[in-house]
């Protein structure tokens, strides 16, 4: 059984890492899109796919950190979660950046586990919501 604070602070942990991703990388989007778009410009995938994801990212990276650091609808900002390391880790495979890779696996292991352990999020505004 997992106790409730440790579980807590895997949350915390994992939703600052998505939160600051997508914070750090909004005031600068038109950049960090320009920089992607280049990233994969020797990739199989087509800049159509690259350019809209680009864009999309940033805000998903926010909107999930930001609802894991509340523990509001946990369990869908966990799914969404690992969604997003599953398409990093494509892209990353994508582009052979083989570095990048063992972060976005460590992410999506905590997330799995955090799933795993739902019923410890007792420290959260789901649980706030139910009571």
């Amino acid at each position: 059984m997992v106790k409730p604070l440790p579980y807590l602070l895997l949350r915390l942990l994992v939703g600052m890492s998505l939160f600051g991703h997508g914070l750090i990388r909004l005031p600068k989007l038109q950049g960090f899109s320009a920089w992607m778009v280049k990233q994969f410009q020797n990739s199989p995938l087509p800049q159509e796919l690259v350019t809209p994801f680009s864009y999309i990212l940033p805000f998903a990276e926010l909107v999930t950190g930001a609802l894991l650091l509340a523990g509001l609808f946990t369990r869908y900002a966990l799914v969404a979660g690992a969604l997003i390391m599953i398409t990093l880790i494509f892209g990353s495979s994508m582009i052979e950046d083989w570095a990048a890779i063992p972060s976005q696996l460590i992410h999506g292991f905590i997330i799995a586990l955090l799933l795993n352990y739902i019923e410890a999020n007792r420290f959260s505004a789901d649980c706030k919501l139910k009571h």
